[in-house]
């Protein structure tokens, strides 16, 4: 067991996420404090250590880092600016720490709203999934007040292998817009092209033996092939969650003036998937209704048409 550290921590929100992540805080040492909506996470890292905040406000009252993990911007919006959320106690020497997706303009609101108390707020999304977030090894995007971050790497530090301060307020979300926009398209591309080619008569095992190593390869190819031919479809990254992320991403788009062609198509696939039913399933599951269109499965062993 670590030895325990002098910096307590708050964690709201103990999703897919935000769970594995406070264990990694527990396992590092910090007191750790905590918030959900339902009570059956917090029962469960009580018992592992953590102590139960009861509300927002508590979980800052009783922290000086306080890190959220929440699912969509009205519930980051919810925790941090109703009347018992984290702005209503913010104070001189606090740092939050947002690693939800959500869009820049909260997060210079959240920042410029948090500053004003004299406390710091850093947008910090990450990426690397529930496989990175249970192994410590997330990509961690950090947009904000340098002296803040510098405080707060030692938490960054039991959360992930990988951090990077990009810049200031809304940097790092905008960065992880940026990969999520990347993600859709080229999960959409990867469940278009190997129906494609089952569907011509390749297997489609010797397609992702070809195409890993080949200038198509993506990590998207070698994440989500395995699990389609397997249709092994309850990973961990739901479509509604890369659908609400695509939301945004268009969203900005729209008013920067961006043009978003693939982007809007990639969404589009994911909204098709959405409406069959298939949101809360991974998001390889967006083939499903690729394959039924095209009168074809790419499963393990598929046979030439």
């Amino acid at each position: 067991m670590a030895e325990p550290r002098n910096v307590r921590v708050g964690v709201i929100g103990l999703g897919k996420m935000g769970k594995p992540m406070t264990r990694n805080l527990l396992a590092a040492g910090f007191e750790v404090t905590v918030h959900n909506r339902s009570g059956p996470a917090v029962a469960e890292l009580v018992a592992a250590g953590a102590i139960d905040g009861k509300n927002p406000k508590t979980v800052g009252e009783r922290c000086e880092i306080v890190i959220t993990s929440l699912p969509d911007p009205a519930a980051v919006r919810a925790v941090y600016l109703e009347r018992d959320g984290l702005v209503s106690q913010a104070h001189a020497g606090q740092v939050f720490l947002d690693t939800s997706t959500v869009d820049p303009g909260l997060s210079r609101e959240l920042n410029e709203k948090v500053s004003a108390k004299g406390a710091a707020f850093l947008d910090a999304p990450v990426s690397g999934g529930v496989a990175g977030a249970e192994a410590g090894t997330l990509t961690i995007m950090v947009g904000g007040d340098a002296d803040a971050f510098a405080r707060a790497t030692p938490v960054l530090e039991a959360l992930g292998q990988r951090l990077h301060h990009v810049g200031p307020s809304g940097a790092g979300t905008v960065i992880k817009l940026a990969n999520q926009l990347l993600v859709g398209i080229n999960m959409a591309a990867v469940a278009e092209a190997m129906v494609l080619g089952v569907k011509a008569g390749a297997d489609p095992e010797k397609m992702l033996e070809v195409l890993s190593t080949s200038f198509g390869g993506s990590r998207m190819l070698d994440r989500g092939v395995p699990l389609i031919v397997d249709r092994n479809f309850a990973g961990a990254t739901p479509v509604d969650l890369i659908r609400k992320d695509l939301g945004l991403i268009s969203d900005l788009a729209g008013e920067l003036g961006v043009p978003l062609a693939t982007g809007n198509q990639a969404r589009e696939v994911f909204d098709q998937a959405h409406d069959a039913d298939h949101g809360g399933e991974d998001m390889t599951a967006i083939v499903i209704e690729i394959e039924r269109a095209a009168g074809v499965e790419v499963i393990r062993g598929t046979p030439s048409p």
